[in-house]
């Protein structure tokens, strides 16, 4: 089992509807802020440089699943792991508690492009200094 990234953040007043609860929207939001934060961890970004290569993951596919409305002002906690690590994509999974409750899971696939400017993003690879840092987060390992 691999290691899980975690982080938490405070349900803010602008993320809630008019019925008081968390817009489901919003849950897409914080997938991403904490990749963002599992890989500014790493050293890593969304946008950086690896083995010389400018690469970024746009976004092809994200989902989530709703268990339990949060509400304004509580704290909703967030791990992170790799699900798959594939040639030139990755998934991540979420889970969302509040508390020990679960409130929602969810994930989003990425694929790496390299960026040059001027000219359309190109899926490559993704870099083997990349999938080093990544690699102790992906949920099943073998043993090897």
């Amino acid at each position: 089992m691999g290691k899980v990234f975690k982080t938490e953040r405070r349900v803010e007043f602008r993320d809630t509807d008019t019925a008081g609860i968390v817009h489901f929207s919003n849950f897409f939001a914080y997938m991403e802020q904490a990749e963002h934060a599992l890989l500014r961890s790493l050293g890593l970004g969304v946008i950086c440089e690896v083995d010389g290569q400018n690469i970024s993951w746009p976004r092809v596919n994200a989902e989530c699943n709703y268990r339990n409305a949060i509400k304004f002002e509580e704290m909703i906690n967030v791990h992170v792991e790799v699900t798959n690590i594939g040639t030139k994509s990755l998934t991540y999974g979420f889970k969302f508690f509040r508390d020990q409750t679960p409130v929602a899971d969810g994930s989003i696939t990425v694929v790496c492009c390299l960026f040059k400017h001027g000219q359309r993003p190109e899926s490559v690879p993704i870099p083997a200094g990349f999938i080093e840092k990544i690699k102790p987060f992906l949920r099943d390992q073998l043993d090897q």
